[in-house]
């Protein structure tokens, strides 16, 4: 999410969105992998939202403040990652794509979720139904779709440590997976610098279209949008 001005009301609000919006992803992968056939993750109580049991430091914590403290700086973060165990799993190729895809899946149900209750908000203020400081509420499910839409389409790009390169594990070959293997120390550094600039123009898109699903025929997208980033 891009930042502005220095604004600590806007960063705590933020800030709660990304955080909520993390424990909910390893929460989904925890439970998947649940369904899939291995509790290990439960077991160490991430089947939770509870943000104490997926924190990390540097990438829940320190890095996402900073960003949100720095103009023109893309907001976006990560938690401790769900452990698994394959030996556990009901199907050894399938279930681990689906414990990657149930990460992203969740923030997209947050963000379809968010703009369906913006759409009921702006149902309820343009039939003057008091809501008090509606333009808070505005900012904070804004907030929530377009941090959902980073996080959901950045875990997919398909390099590891990230989602996607589950799925894309399950269709290679032999030498590609070796090959994906040895990237592995240097994926996270790839697709914060090269890759993620290029999906500003994706997120930016899908943040339109939630945005509609949630303000078409009550509000002007772009009168939203001022509220959203005032």
């Amino acid at each position: 999410m891009l930042s502005g001005n220095i604004d600590f009301a806007q960063i705590l609000m933020q800030y709660f969105c990304l955080l909520f919006s993390l424990c909910v992803h390893e929460a989904a992968h925890a439970a998947m992998a649940n369904y899939c056939g291995d509790p290990s993750a439960r077991l160490l109580g991430r089947m939770t939202i509870d943000p104490r049991k997926h924190i990390d430091p540097m990438g829940t914590v320190i890095l996402p403040l900073i960003m949100m403290m720095m103009p023109g700086s893309y907001l976006f973060g990560w938690a401790k990652p769900v452990p698994f165990n394959p030996h556990n799993l009901k199907n050894f190729k399938r279930d681990p794509v689906l414990i990657a895809l149930a990460g992203p899946a969740s923030n997209v149900l947050i963000a379809l979720t968010s703009a369906i209750l913006l759409r009921v908000l702006l149902l309820l203020v343009v039939n003057e139904v008091g809501i008090p400081n509606p333009d808070i509420f505005i900012k904070l499910l804004g907030g929530m779709i377009i941090i959902n839409i980073v996080l959901a389409l950045f875990n997919l790009i398909p390099l590891p440590p990230l989602d996607g390169h589950h799925v894309l594990y399950y269709f290679l070959p032999q030498s590609g997976k070796e090959m994906l293997g040895k990237i592995g120390p240097f994926g996270i550094i790839i697709a914060i610098l090269v890759l993620a600039p290029l999906l500003q123009t994706p997120m930016m898109y899908c943040f339109i279209f939630f945005l509609k699903i949630g303000a078409q025929g009550l509000v002007d997208i772009p009168q939203l949008l001022q509220i959203m980033f005032s």
